[in-house]
């Protein structure tokens, strides 16, 4: 029960990474709002988890659909503790200048435009509180890139840089925001990422992890307790890999 009587929001949470968070941040006593654009997803991951959590219909690149996100928030638990932006999206390998204009408009929408958004929203909130955790999930992309996913890792890398500004003008008020770095994962966007999903693809992607083996919705919710839970008091403006070594 290290999140007991708190209360989250968690953008992309009915599936992957967020899935595996939303799980492990209520069997820690969280109350969870499971913001997700997938509604039948996150309506039905709600409803196995019971009262702890509520789905909300979200595009985290709206902002209205955030605003609303947020109002829910105020209605449903009069309070926010921790906000964690999971939600991303990525692209297939290829070289820089043929991604079209549209997926590039989509993948900052996605990964770079809601930080802001949700921002405008968490922000005055935990202000007003003087107390509150932001959580970014980026990427080792934003730290050591792969090639032929350029703008992909561009975003990640914006956000690692975000999060560390977002640390220190909410330091003095009593706000702290870290980031996650996930290596390759077992989730929905690892078939994105490699192109397609080979034996061979597999090979190569496992043999840049010194440890062998992908990270997993398990991994990074543990990070996610420690990272916004009160053991945590006095960190803020890291960017913690969870990549087994592959950053080294």
């Amino acid at each position: 029960m290290r999140l007991n009587g708190k209360t989250a929001i968690v953008t992309g949470g009915a599936s992957g990474f967020g899935e595996g968070i939303v799980r492990r941040f209520t069997a820690e006593g969280a109350r969870v709002i499971i913001a997700d654009l997938n509604a039948d997803a996150a309506r039905a991951l709600a409803a196995e988890l019971g009262p702890a959590a509520i789905a909300a219909a979200t595009d985290v690149s709206d902002a209205a659909s955030v605003g609303r996100l947020f109002d829910l928030a105020e209605q449903a638990f009069g309070r926010l503790d921790i906000l964690v932006n999971n939600a991303g999206v990525g692209h297939a390998p290829r070289a820089m200048e043929a991604l079209s204009e549209a997926e590039f408009d989509r993948l900052l929408a996605v990964n770079v435009k809601s930080v802001f958004l949700t921002a405008r929203h968490a922000v005055p909130r935990m202000r007003k509180a003087a107390s509150g955790a932001i959580l970014n999930i980026a990427s080792t992309a934003g730290v050591s890139p792969r090639p032929n996913l350029t703008w992909y890792n561009a975003s990640k890398g914006w956000m690692i840089t975000a999060t560390r500004s977002m640390a220190v003008e909410l330091a003095a008020c009593g706000v702290r925001v870290n980031a996650i770095n996930p290596v390759a994962g077992e989730t929905p966007l690892l078939k994105t990422f490699m192109g397609e999903d080979t034996p061979e693809i597999r090979a190569r992607f496992l043999a840049s992890i010194p440890m062998g083996r992908f990270s997993t919705p398990a991994d990074i919710a543990s990070a996610a307790v420690f990272l916004c839970g009160d053991e945590a008091g006095l960190i803020t403006g890291v960017a913690m890999e969870i990549d087994g070594g592959r950053c080294i």
